[in-house]
């Protein structure tokens, strides 16, 4: 195995200082050489966390204190309910214990920045106080602008008045001040300042003299305001740099001669990149090390605010992942030193590992040392034996009998010792006592990565060979895109069908029976699948809960004919019959499943409750498209091919019936000048946009392309005949069922209307009234069915009568029925 050549960067030439103090107690020892970069602010992602969750903490109490206003009210009043212990502060008026906190709070916290010659922080923190203000009092007016009753009076206290002083300003400009004086761990005055805040917070509430949600709401503006200038501007770090970091070394016994920062390379987002050099630890600062007796050291140094981006990629992996468990490291020491104990005891466990030295910590950073002369290579990945895939398998194996786990087997951690031993680095969001979903999804990983490098038949032959079939076929069902991290879905290799491969190759390892009954382990909490059905099932229950009117809908079902509306329920079956024959014809007969094909049609009635019309269908129509097989491109084109055989056969069924019966009643619907300006205007807009010389180039090099391969797939696919004719005859069935059925709701209530004529009206009252974005055109189709059938002689009572049976089969009873689809639908991993 051929295997790359590891350069180190040359270390950078700034002089960050050097220590006058002597480390030896030998007069003649030299002062030892530091070279370093001053630390420069940096910012931190937790700060933007936190606003988010003051921002949902302000946002929550607003809407608890509405909608559960009695509630609210009770929780105040328990609050209130201590006044009697501070009833000799009600003489003190509110104004004056405000602003003494004010200014005992001001004063302080800038008296310790100024002494500590922080001129920026005490700038900032000045101008985030007047911005606290400020913009409480914005939020304040337009709150008291809206004329919500019910959202002003539980804002409302003894001390405030509607308009810009609705919410207490005190609390919003302190706690943006504080916020971006701090943060509070490092400087005591703030601490102080945060407790007298809560303090006096609580002495308005309970004298009543501020109502508790205003209270915090305020706060929760100041909060976000103060995150997001000290975002913006940066955190001064604290961590080691320099001297303190030689003092560091010295105190777990090494004496330092020379010590010097390496070039940092970073990544597209800014963060230090990730090296073999440390063992893979995230975003972190590497020295090199000698010592007076010429001992060579790596020194890795990780900072608590650099850290926050890893803890939150950590908290985000726990949060996406579920039955598996998975690493929190809140602060860096908490990173360093489990780092530190995985490589003792992978160490113990005898695997090769880094040669670790120790571990210290100094302010708000962490250092872990490592000997230079024992340290993982890189490797070369398109040169790899079956005996180092093998060695790759059998390293994590042996990990594995010792109760540990890597969670995180990317490209980077594939590398080698000096010996050219193949070894598995970077176990920092590891851990050790796991449990067997642990072991199988690294195993995935591996096996995943290892197959994108190499192919499946390589991996899978090797596993074979290492694990043995049974345990590759107890890995089936973790085999799935959840369990591979970015960086292997990002390599050339990558294919999204291979997954379905691997998992294929390995379940006909299985005797029939098992590969049957095995099943894909739940391993995301979150999937567009899920968050789609969730969003399907609120948009549902907000429509069904605040639209249905069942008064009406019962007494038109109960003055119908019975008959009559039966039948209206079945042209809507036959209507998804006509859809499904449109859309089955241009799909490839080895690929069409007829069962499927209709149930996709009866899902799409579950999704007309969530989107507008027309949308859901389409939307349903490509999921399945795409579990069939296709790619999207041509699932596109099928959908496209669908989409223009249904909206041609409506517009030539409307002019020709239009032609032969004279109607032209809703011709005035689109007044002419509106169309002509819409058209007018969309023109503008592509022709200033093409006058652009970079937007006109990235059209025509990136989405020009796209749209001729999309164009040459759609005429593929329509310049079938025979497929063509099905398609239009499937097209036929869609609108004359559902014409058909307006007019069946009609005939209900004795009605007897013209058939061809009333499908003529409904075909397009319904295309105008679905146009309206609203799901499944709900409140727009009702209304002009009932306007264009009034307009032109049926009685009102009876239209509106009818067009409520009519929703009735074709859009309120295709719920339930379009969600038992659905279900079926995904159980046969059909959508």
């Amino acid at each position: 195995m051929q295997w790359g050549n590891v350069t180190h960067l040359k270390p950078i030439s700034y002089v960050w200082s050097k220590s006058t103090v002597s480390h030896s107690p030998e007069a003649n020892k030299p002062k030892p050489h530091i070279d370093d970069v001053p630390p420069k602010r940096s910012r931190d992602f937790a700060d933007l966390t936190h606003a988010f969750f003051a921002l949902v903490l302000g946002i929550g109490v607003i809407l608890f204190s509405v909608y559960l206003h009695g509630t609210a009210s009770g929780v105040e009043s328990d609050v209130r309910s201590a006044r009697r212990v501070v009833s000799w502060l009600m003489d003190v008026p509110s104004s004056l214990l405000q602003q003494l906190a004010i200014v005992c709070i001001t004063v302080s916290v800038l008296i310790q920045l100024l002494a500590s010659k922080e001129w920026l922080q005490s700038v900032v923190s000045v101008v985030s106080l007047i911005f606290g203000f400020f913009t409480v009092w914005g939020v304040s007016a337009l709150i008291s602008n809206s004329g919500n009753a019910m959202l002003i009076i539980p804002l409302q206290s003894n001390s405030t008045s509607v308009g810009t002083g609705l919410l207490p300003d005190f609390y919003a400009a302190m706690a943006s001040f504080l916020t971006v004086s701090g943060p509070r761990r490092i400087r005591s005055c703030t601490k102080w300042g945060w407790n007298v805040l809560y303090a006096v917070a609580m002495l308005m509430v309970v004298l009543s003299w501020n109502s508790l949600a205003g209270a915090i709401a305020s706060y929760a503006i100041g909060r976000v305001i103060g995150m997001l200038i000290r975002f913006a501007i940066g955190t001064q770090n604290n961590g080691a740099w320099g001297t303190q970091i030689e003092q560091s070394l010295r105190s777990i016994g090494i004496d330092v001669s020379l010590l010097t920062r390496r070039v940092a390379p970073y990544v597209d987002s800014g963060v230090l990149k990730a090296t073999l050099d440390d063992d893979l630890i995230e975003n972190s600062r590497i020295y090199d090390v000698v010592d007076y007796e010429g001992t060579q050291y790596t020194v890795s140094v990780l900072d608590n605010q650099v850290h926050a981006a890893g803890y939150l990629n950590q908290v985000w992996q726990w949060l996406r992942l579920t039955g598996v468990s998975m690493r929190r490291d809140r602060s860096s020491v908490d990173a360093m030193h489990h780092h530190y104990a995985m490589i003792l005891g992978l160490s113990n466990a005898g695997l090769e590992t880094p040669n670790v030295y120790g571990v210290a910590d100094y302010g708000e950073s962490s250092i872990l040392v490592f000997h230079r002369n024992h340290m993982p290579l890189e490797c070369n990945q398109n040169t790899m034996s079956d005996h180092d895939i093998e060695a790759f398998m059998e390293y994590l194996t042996a990990a594995h009998r010792h109760g540990f786990t890597h969670r995180r087997i990317t490209p980077d951690t594939l590398s080698r010792m000096e010996n050219n031993q193949p070894v598995i680095a970077g176990w920092q969001n590891g851990d050790y006592g796991s449990a067997s979903p642990n072991f199988a999804l690294d195993k995935v990983q591996l096996l995943v990565l290892l197959a994108t490098l190499n192919g499946v038949d390589r991996a899978v032959a090797c596993a074979r060979r290492t694990w043995g079939d049974e345990q590759l076929i107890n890995l089936a069902p973790f085999v799935q895109k959840a369990a591979v991290p970015a960086a292997t879905r990002a390599l050339p290799g990558w294919d999204k069908k291979m997954l379905a491969d691997l998992r294929t190759r390995i379940s006909a390892l299985a005797p029939q029976n098992v590969a049957d009954s095995m099943e894909k382990v739940t391993l995301s909490r979150f999937s567009f699948r899920s968050f789609f059905a969730i969003a399907l099932l609120v948009v549902a229950v907000y429509v069904v809960f605040t639209q249905i009117q069942p008064a009406e809908m019962i007494k038109a079902v109960r003055d119908a004919n019975l008959a009559m509306a039966l039948v209206c329920v079945a042209l809507g079956f036959i209507a998804w019959l006509g859809s499904a024959i449109t859309l089955g014809v241009f799909m490839d007969s080895d690929k069409r499943n007829t069962i499927g094909l209709y149930c996709s049609q009866m899902a799409s009635g579950f999704t007309a409750v969530s989107m507008p019309a027309g949308v859901g269908p389409a939307f349903v129509n490509l999921q399945f498209l795409r579990k069939s097989g296709y790619r999207s491109t041509a699932a596109t084109a099928v959908m496209s091919a669908v989409w223009a055989v249904q909206g041609g056969t409506t517009i030539v069924l409307l002019l020709t019936i239009g032609l032969f019966t004279g109607r032209n009643t809703l011709s005035g619907m689109i007044p002419t000048n509106t169309l002509i300006m819409v058209i007018a205007l969309v023109a503008l807009v592509v022709s200033a946009a093409m006058a652009i010389p970079p937007v006109r180039h990235l059209v025509t090099e990136k989405y020009l392309p796209m749209a001729k391969a999309y164009a040459r797939n759609l005429v593929d696919v329509l310049a079938r005949p025979k497929e063509l004719a099905f398609g239009i005859a499937g097209a036929l069935v869609l609108n004359l069922a559902t014409g058909l059925g307006f007019w069946a709701a009609l005939m209900a209530f004795g009605c007897h209307a013209n058939p061809i004529e009333t499908t003529f009206i409904f075909l397009l009252a319904n295309t105008l009234g679905s146009a309206v974005p609203t799901p499944g055109g709900l409140g727009a189709v009702e209304a002009a069915l009932s306007v264009a059938f009034t307009a032109v002689g049926i009685p009102s009572t009876i239209a509106v009568s009818a067009t409520l049976v009519y929703r009735i089969a074709f859009y309120w009873l295709r719920i339930p029925v379009g969600a038992l689809a659905m279900k079926w639908l995904d159980k046969h991993n059909l959508i």
